[in-house]
């Protein structure tokens, strides 16, 4: 009969709406969980780059230094790239500079960041490698020229005075870090949102 025909059409309606609510449900649970593994991901890579990179530098107190002297001492070989599998050789030159370190009053060899001291431990500025060493040279001077016009600034220290250097500016400094943590950490707490309001519906839905 029709009252009978009427109620078919509900449940089946009913039964149409819970289905797609439960594929909106695992969509949602999905997303929820790709968050949480890309961050994971994110938090990993972090880990063994910025992270140990931050853990490991030892220039770690904030100091004022005086300049003592900045000049160009030699040149150095360097290669750069000319396109897929091409290097080609030029030169830099190679910017010394020595400060005062004003807490203790040492001499001491300033490099521009940690990277420059691993890369060569004579130069404390050292220019990208590039065809055009005249451009290099025009890049080393300034840099020069602004060390000897401001010639009181802040560096960074070994607080232990292991390191007989000091260095301009650190790459990763605790204010990089948060803001590398920052997205991460809110994408893992996204995920876990979505997934934890998914649960709570199908919960109280019970």
């Amino acid at each position: 009969n029709i009252y009978q025909k009427i109620r078919d059409h509900d449940l089946l309606d009913k039964r149409k709406t819970v289905t797609a609510l439960k594929a909106g449900e695992d969509r949602a649970i999905l997303l929820g969980l790709a968050m949480m593994v890309c961050s994971i991901m994110m938090y990993f890579l972090l880990g063994i780059t910025l992270l140990r990179s931050y853990m490991q530098s030892v220039w770690t107190e904030e100091s004022q230094c005086t300049l003592l002297n900045a000049t160009i001492t030699e040149t150095f070989n360097c290669s750069f790239s000319c396109g897929p599998d091409c290097w080609k050789l030029s030169q830099y030159p190679c910017l010394q500079v020595y400060v005062n370190l004003t807490s203790s009053g040492e001499k001491f060899l300033l490099y521009h960041t940690e990277e420059t001291m691993k890369i060569n431990p004579k130069c404390s500025y050292i220019p990208k490698c590039g065809k055009n060493f005249e451009e290099s040279m025009s890049l080393v001077n300034v840099v020069m020229e602004n060390f000897r016009k401001y010639q009181h600034f802040s560096c960074y220290s070994d607080p232990e005075g292991n390191q007989r250097s000091v260095i301009l500016t650190k790459l990763y400094s605790s204010n990089v870090l948060f803001h590398s943590l920052f997205w991460p950490t809110c994408m893992m707490a996204g995920g876990v949102v979505i997934v934890a309001m998914v649960k709570l519906t199908q919960y109280l839905s019970l």
